[in-house]
Formats: C-alpha cells, sequence, structure tokens
C-alpha cells in the first residue's frame, strides 16, 4: 500500500515562533522595521523553542508507517540565512525523519499530496489540493484554528 503524503508547515506547527516574536516585541533595542518584519531578523530561525508535543507527534505518525512526511515551510525572501537555519533547525530537532524531505516554497498549492498541516493560509496553504490541517493558534484572527493541537492532529490521522 502507498504511504499518504503529508507536509508539515515548521513556524507555529513544530517551532514556537511566536514566542520568539513576542521576545523581539519586548527588546526596547531592535529597529522599528523588524518589530514589524521579525521573520527578516538574521538569524531569528536558528534557536526556535519545539512546540509543545511537536516532535512525539511526529514521530508517532512516522512510526505509524502510513505516512511519507516532508517539511513544507517559507523563509522570508529577504532573509537568506532563514533558508540554511531552517534546515539546520529541522535536523537539530528531528533528526533523519526528515532528511532531504524538505520543501522551503511560497507555493504550498502546488505540492501534491494527501494532507498539510500548516497555521496559516497563506503562501499557497489555502489552495492546497489535498486537505489541510489548520492548526494551532491563528495570530491574525486572535482565534484557534480548526485543529488546536498536536493532539486534534493526531486523532486525524491516526
Amino acid at each position: 500500500m502507498m504511504k499518504q503524503k503529508v507536509f508539515v508547515d515548521m513556524d507555529g506547527v513544530l517551532a514556537n515562533f511566536g514566542k520568539k516574536v513576542t521576545e523581539i516585541m519586548s527588546d526596547p533595542t531592535i529597529p522599528i522595521y523588524f518589530k514589524k518584519h521579525p521573520d527578516e531578523i538574521d538569524g531569528v530561525f536558528r534557536d526556535l523553542e519545539p512546540l509543545q508535543e511537536a516532535f512525539e507527534s511526529v514521530v508517532k505518525l512516522h512510526k505509524s508507517n502510513k505516512y511519507d512526511l516532508f517539511i513544507a515551510t517559507t523563509a522570508p525572501w529577504k532573509n537568506p540565512s532563514s533558508f540554511s537555519d531552517k534546515r539546520i533547525w529541522i535536523k537539530k530537532h528531528f533528526g533523519d525523519i526528515f532528511e532531504k524531505k524538505m520543501f522551503i516554497t511560497h507555493r504550498k498549492d502546488l505540492l501534491l499530496g494527501h494532507y498539510l498541516i500548516d497555521d496559516r493560509l497563506a503562501n499557497g496553504a489555502k489552495d492546497f489540493k489535498g486537505q489541510l490541517i489548520h492548526f494551532g493558534w491563528n495570530y491574525e484572527s486572535k482565534t484557534w484554528n480548526d485543529y488546536k493541537d498536536w493532539k486534534s492532529v493526531l486523532n486525524e490521522l491516526l
């Protein structure tokens, strides 16, 4: 039986980018531009904390042998270090699970797969052809998305 493809976003799904943004906003020495565009700060993606239950949940999906897992993340175009920082972060926290299985794209609607786990609708996520698992906290609307946490994702997929 062929495994179903699952694309997993990084920021807000695996990594706690929101916590990093809160830290940036509270730093009075950060230039105003970067307070409005924290994802453009060199190195901002290097040391993010993993989201609670993210690692354990990905391992459960991986071990279920039902899914072929991939990373699908967007790296800010004006922050070239974000490309390598995200790749290094994934390796550090997930080992070989995602080795050579990482897409950095601004067009998630072009990905071919069964599921996309993402916290935002931007960068083509809302037009993904498979099932969007709209994950976690929506910082734009200040509401919870359909799948509040990793437990709800696992309930859907396992």
